[in-house]
């Protein structure tokens, strides 16, 4: 039982307004501890580092690098087999560029095999709309290295990394 506050009439715990006078009454978050009870400990404070991803590899790549060949990697993306080639030309000591144009030449590997089987069982009809598809899954996945590139990462491709023979 606790008081009200307004005209000292006597009040349920846990009500909100008095029914006595009908005003409102402040209800405490938590009903008081008894008298000795001591206070609970406060939560251990954990710290979470950030999640590893095996798949980035920024951090091994000087940033004045991947300041400066940033649009050459850019290049690598959007125009494939003439990006690959440019990259070469302009790029051949930079790391970061030589990852980019790893990345980018299993895009190339993985485009021609696709394009072989689709040429090889054209008659199937299904499977030349299955590498189509895949072709697209592959541009959209290009696209998405573009903009991490635009960004200074250098992050092995999604689909690409897991494909065991262009390790």
């Amino acid at each position: 039982m606790s008081i009200c506050p307004h005209c000292n009439a006597q009040v349920e715990d846990g009500v909100s307004f008095c029914p006595a006078c009908g005003k409102k009454i402040a209800v405490d978050a938590a009903p008081a501890a008894p008298a000795g009870t001591p206070e609970p400990a406060p939560a251990p404070n954990y710290y979470y580092p950030p999640a590893f991803d095996p798949a980035d590899h920024t951090a091994e790549f000087d940033p004045q690098d991947i300041s400066d060949n940033k649009v050459v990697c850019m290049l690598v993306y959007l125009s494939s087999f003439v990006g690959i080639i440019i990259a070469l030309l302009i790029g051949k000591d930079s790391p970061y560029v030589n990852f980019h144009l790893r990345q980018a030449l299993k895009f190339l590997v993985c485009e021609i095999l696709l394009g072989l089987i689709a040429a090889v069982l054209a008659f199937t009809l299904i499977v030349p709309i299955a590498a189509g598809i895949a072709i697209c899954v592959l541009a959209v996945i290009q696209l998405i290295c573009f903009f991490q590139v635009c960004q200074g990462k250098a992050k092995e491709p999604a689909i690409i990394r897991s494909l065991s023979f262009l390790k």
